[in-house]
């Protein structure tokens, strides 16, 4: 029987009702359980909370319900607690708002719970093996929580449902068996162990979880010190990793091919390990990001990174990658960096085309090419530092809307700074370039420009009277700007640093500079500053000043008062013009480090110093200060530089040196006491030279990294030992003799340090050592001017870093090791005044391309000039005088560029600072023969371009190529054999100063172009067989007559023999007396003509002058005629142009 409607509705509604209770159970939000709720405040119990975080947690009324506690999430059916995250947050200064305290084990009784993140924090302890109760947990997370220790982590078996798993920063040292661990989490698919100093994997253990339904998809094992090559087991998870990083590692090996076979693999870092080989050739097609930096790869950039589409990121700086950079990359790339390697050639134009580009570094490279005309134009920031990029800078750049960060200092840009950059720009570095001309005005409509350094070019002009009120950060230092400091500084109100120091600035320093409140450094020094130093010339900066350098100006004043710089770290006003003593306030400076104020007067007591405390650089170098500070007076400082030269150390000797235990770098005057000398097991740099230090220097505890100069003194003596130890040693001219073979005794290996040894002007004797593998780093020996004797020994090849060799005038005897060819570094090679014998050696211009200095004169060299000498490209000084040679002259000459360039590419040798370290230099010297003396050539040896061929026995003529030789400022050929004329271009050496050729077998006549070398001041041709008449010129005429002497055949001034042109001629002797007699009387007659004319001149002149001068109305009616004249002329003047112009209008 069927069912009424009736029935059908009723049921229907019923139905209606029991769906609406379900959906009234399902709605109704259930509290928490109260066990979780008090494990929870037990929880709370263990953690100091200093911001807060858990304020909303506690027992009362309004906080009844855990589930609306911060960081709690509830089931809303059950009321079980799932989610517990109290990572700390960031707040808007960026710093961290951490928990501190324990993580206890009441949260074991928080056994619904799915995700647990107690990240950032810093709780400490050892983490709570209960956590392993948490049976339902799939997500944990308690990374860096660097306080946290974990020696066991078998518990994580216990954890079914873990996916994620996050530890990185926890102490896991003592979890050997942490693999073993891993792999019993059959859910994991993401893990997280970085900086957790873990266990070496044992070769034979691998991560593969054991019955595992997922497979890791994120392993990040980076920063823990791995060591091993990279780990095969990696590639069991080629389909399902993503983002695998190991980098901050020590692994090493080749990095596997096996990654290209990686299809899901997104993320890869493998950066900062020791890897090395090349590049493989493919990689998952699938990465999105790269980073090998920091390894040691080479070879070349494979071409498969421009076919990677997906590759957004791509990093490979700091390795040894050589060839060229791709012509194309991926185009969806957005970071490039490829700097710090060496890398050649151009910058690819198809930048220009990758229109994703945001970050484009190539610094640090080999890159030798001009900038390319296009880059991207999505550029944000762009570096090209540190490369040989040459041409001009691109006005381009103001195209880059978006450019912020430009860096191209370090290169060889020239040309003029563009009127124009971008916008958005924050960063500009154009420094240590050859940029020339001025400053734009530009830089002051660029209101983002925060920092600008333009240091180290050759800029010129005045400072711009506007700069952007936004620059933090200005470095003009370095060029050559004058002008005086524009008042405008003042606006410029974020300036926290500001250099100008290295340029010809004049004029005072602006009073505005006191409106600088956030002024941290202020370097002015080395330019042409006067005025007053005003006592608050920088008042509202004295609560930021950091750094103050006003030295080498003209400033004049009393020492200005600093003790309200409560920061001041840094000050120097030494070599001024600053007057009074130093106040008693500089010992206020409680933070200051470094102190340099050489060239004052007055007392330096202790209470000047006793307050700095932090003091480690103490310069009072050249002063007439009078350090006067007791013996029980002990300064609280520990000073690493201190140097006191020419200081007036009283009463005595200061004996607080002995209490200065960090001191490194010293340089004092006086008479030195014996305790003095145990200072030096500690010290790096010791100066005490031109200090009349008498008697013998005692054995020493010199170290490898010690630098000793102890020049200009009377030490006598043998040289101990000990000072052999010394990374650099000068022990010139002192009274030291002896041998100095004992050195060969050191065995110990620190004596392998040496790099500098200057023994020159002693009277040390005996052979020249023999065990030059000891100092095999040397690169400057000098033993010039003592009394060693004997051979050169080959062992001296062994030096291969050398660049300077000095010795000369000694008694050395034989042939130049041929050894020498293997010291491809020198630069000079100096051995005159020897007993050398032999011929001059090929190898000298075949091996040796660096010379710029060769001084072999005054030895027994025999045979010719060999022609390889002409490959020296770089020689700038050659003196093979006064020894045996003979044959002709080489023409190719011509190819020492150096000499024939006029614009020598060859840097001045007194620019080549040899940096032993980076405290040390050492600018060479050596002797020249110049205008008759021997004199010593030092800063300017590069100013010396010379040829001394004198006093040999060559033959032939004298080259025409020589006058080739542009830049020569010295030629002397004197005392040979040579033939012929002098080269007729010998005018085009236009910057001789000294030339000798005398006392030779030259013939024909003087060229005229001598005469048009203005700057000659030395000129000998004596002693030739010359003829003809000297040409007349200011320069060849201003000589004294003993140039020329001894050539019969020249005449002419200034020499007394007239030249026949220059004699009068005579017929006979008859008609030469009646043509007498005629000049006689034709002189009579010209003497009463010209006299009448004379007399007639002056009758004239006073008669009518003379009486305008003294009879007033004479010359009353003079003027008036004049005036009428004047009168007349006007008026018919303006009659006759009336009628021109009225001829013209009709």
């Amino acid at each position: 029987m069927g069912r009424s409607p009736f029935q059908y509705f009723i049921s229907f509604f019923l139905l209606l009702l029991c769906f609406k209770a379900c959906l009234r159970v399902g709605d109704a939000i259930v509290g928490c359980i109260e066990r979780e709720r008090q494990a929870l405040l037990h929880f709370k119990q263990g953690v100091l909370d200093d911001y807060g975080l858990l304020s909303s947690w506690g027992n009362g009324e309004d906080k009844r319900d855990c589930c609306k506690w911060r960081g709690v999430e509830c089931n809303n059916q059950t009321g079980h607690v799932i989610m517990l995250d109290l990572h700390a947050p960031i707040d808007g200064m960026g710093y961290l708002h951490s928990l501190r305290g324990k993580i206890g084990t009441s949260l074991a009784e928080l056994q619904h719970l799915k995700h647990l993140n107690l990240s950032w924090n810093e709780f400490e302890g050892i983490l709570p093996s209960q956590l392993g109760n948490l049976s339902n947990l799939q997500s944990l997370d308690l990374g860096f929580n660097l306080g946290i220790t974990c020696g066991n982590l078998d518990w994580l078996s216990h954890l079914p449902l873990l996916t994620h798993f996050d530890l990185s920063g926890v102490n896991l040292s003592k979890a050997i068996h942490w693999p073993q661990a891993i792999n019993k989490m059959p859910s994991l698919t993401e893990l997280y162990l970085s900086y957790t100093q873990l266990p070496p994997i044992i070769p034979t253990i691998s991560i593969s979880p054991i019955n595992s339904s997922a497979s890791l998809a994120v392993l990040d094992l980076s920063e823990n010190g791995l060591t091993s090559s990279i780990y095969p087991w990696l590639f069991n998870f080629s389909t399902h990793l993503v983002h695998l990083s190991l980098s901050h590692n020590d692994l090493n090996g080749s990095i596997p091919d096996a990654f290209g076979n990686m299809t899901s693999l997104a993320y890869l870092d493998l950066s900062s390990n020791q890897l090395d080989g090349e590049i493989p050739k493919s990689f998952s097609i699938s990465l999105v990001h790269l980073d090998l930096s920091w390894n040691r790869l080479h070879g070349s950039i494979p071409d498969a990174f421009g076919n990677m589409t997906t590759l957004a990121y791509l990093s490979i700086f700091s390795n040894q990658l050589e060839g060229e950079i791709l012509k194309s990359f991926s185009i969806s790339l957005v970071h490039l960096d490829l700097s710090w390697n060496r890398l050649h050639g151009s910058i690819p134009d198809a930048f220009g085309n990758m229109t994703s580009l945001a970050y484009l570094d190539l610094s640090s490279n080999q890159l030798d090419a001009e900038i390319p005309k296009s880059l991207s134009t999505s550029l944000v920031h762009l570096d090209l530092s540190m490369n040989q990029l040459h041409g001009s800078i691109l006005n381009a750049f103001g195209n880059m809307t978006t450019l912020a960060y430009l860096f191209l200092f370090l290169n060889q840009l020239e040309g003029e700074i563009p009127k124009s950059f971008s916008i958005s720009l924050v960063h500009l570095d154009l420094s240590w370039n050859r940029l020339h001309g001025s400053i734009p005005d530009a830089f002051g409509n660029i209101a983002s420009l925060a920092y600008l350094d333009l240091s180290w070019n050759q800029l010129d002009g005045e400072i711009p009277k506007s700069l952007s009120t936004s620059i933090v950060h200005l470095d003009l230092s370095m060029n050559q700007l004058h002008g005086s400091i524009p008042d405008a500084f003042g606006n410029v109100t974020s300036l926290t640093y500001l250099s100008l120091s290295l340029n010809q600035l004049e004029g005072e320093i602006p009073k505005s500079l006191r409106d600088l409140c956030n002024l941290q450094a202020l370097l002015l020094s080395n330019n042409n500053l006067t005025g007053l130093l005003e006592k608050d010339f920088l008042a509202c900066s004295n609560n930021t000043l950091e750094g103050l350098d006003l030295s080498h100006n003209q400033l004049r004043g009393s020492f200005p008062h600093l003790s309200g710089f409560s920061q001041l770290r840094e000050l120097s006003l030494g070599f001024n013009e600053l007057n009074g003593t130093l106040p008693e306030s500089i010992g206020q400076l409680a933070q200051l480090q470094i102190l340099s104020i050489p060239s004052l007067q007055g007392t330096v007591l202790v209470n000047h110093l006793f307050g700095l405390s932090k003091l480690w650089d103490l310069d009072l170098s050249f002063s007439s200060l009078t350090v006067n500070i007791s013996v029980e007076q002990v300064p609280r400082f520990q000073a690493q530089y201190i140097m006191l030269a020419s200081c007036k150390l009283g009463p005595r000797f200061p004996n607080w040196l002995q209490n200065q235990k960090s001191l490194s770098f010293l340089d004092i005057s006086g008479v030195i006491p014996n305790w003095f000398w145990n200072l030096t097991s500690n010290l790096y740099w010791l100066n005490i030279s031109n200090n009349h230090v008498s008697g013998t220097l005692p054995t020493l505890q010199a170290t490898s990294s010690l630098g000793m100069d102890m020049s200009l003194n009377c030490l006598e003596g043998s040289i101990p030992q000990s000072v052999f130890n010394a990374n650099w040693l000068d022990l010139s001219k002192n009274m030291f003799s002896g041998s100095i073979s004992l050195s060969c005794e050191i065995t110990n290996q620190s004596s392998w340090g040496l790099l500098h040894l200057d023994l020159s002007n002693n009277q040390l004797s005996g052979e020249l050592p023999k065990c030059w593998e000891q100092w095999k780093d040397l690169i400057v020996l000098n033993l010039a001017n003592n009394n060693f004797f004997g051979k050169i020994k080959n062992l001296i090849g062994l030096l291969h870093h050398m660049q300077t060799l000095h010795l000369r005038n000694n008694s050395l005897t034989g042939v130049l090791p041929s050894s020498l060819k293997n010291c491809k570094d020198l630069h000079l090679i100096d051995l005159g005044k020897n007993k050398l014998s032999g011929k001059i050696p090929a190898w000298i211009g075949g091996s040796l391309s660096n010379l710029i200095v060769v001084n072999l004169r005054s030895n027994d060299f025999n045979g010719g000039i060999p022609l390889t000498l002409c490959q020296l490209k770089n020689i700038q000084m050659l003196d093979l005088s006064s020894n045996n040679l003979s044959g002709k002259i080489p023409k190719c000459l011509k190819n020492l560029n150096a000499m024939a360039q006029k614009a020598s590419m060859v840097i001045a040798y007194d620019e080549m600072l040899y940096k032993l370290r980076m405290e040390f230099s050492y600018v060479d010297s050596t002797l020249v023969q110049w205008k008759g003396k021997e004199q010593e050539y030092k800063k300017t040896l590069g100013l010396i371009k010379s040829i001394d061929f004198s006093s040999n026995k060559l033959i032939g003529e004298i080259p025409i190529e020589v006058t080739d030789l542009v830049e020569l400022v010295s030629l002397n050929l004197s005392r040979n054999n040579l033939i012929g004329p002098i080269p007729t271009t010998i005018g085009q050496l236009k910057l001789l100063d000294f030339l000798d050729l005398s006392q030779n077998q030259l013939n024909g006549g003087i060229p005229y172009s001598l005469s048009q070398i203005a700057g000659l001041s030395v000129l000998d041709l004596s002693n030739n067989t010359l003829s003809g008449k000297i040409p007349s010129g200011t320069q060849l005429q201003s000589f004294n007559a003993s140039t020329y002497e001894g050539n019969p055949g020249l005449c002419g001034p200034p020499l007394l023999k007239k030249c026949p042109e220059d004699e009068p001629e005579e017929v006979s002797f008859t008609i030469g007396l009646s043509s007498r007699k005629e000049d006689n009387q034709d002189d009579a007659n010209n003497i009463w003509f010209y006299g009448s004319i004379v007399l007639g001149f002056i009758i004239g002149f006073w008669g009518v002058c003379g009486t305008l001068l003294f009879n007033s109305s004479w010359r009353y009616a003079y003027f008036q005629f004049l005036s009428k004249i004047k009168d007349w002329l006007y008026v018919t003047t303006m009659v006759n142009m009336n009628g021109i112009r009225r001829s013209l209008q009709s």
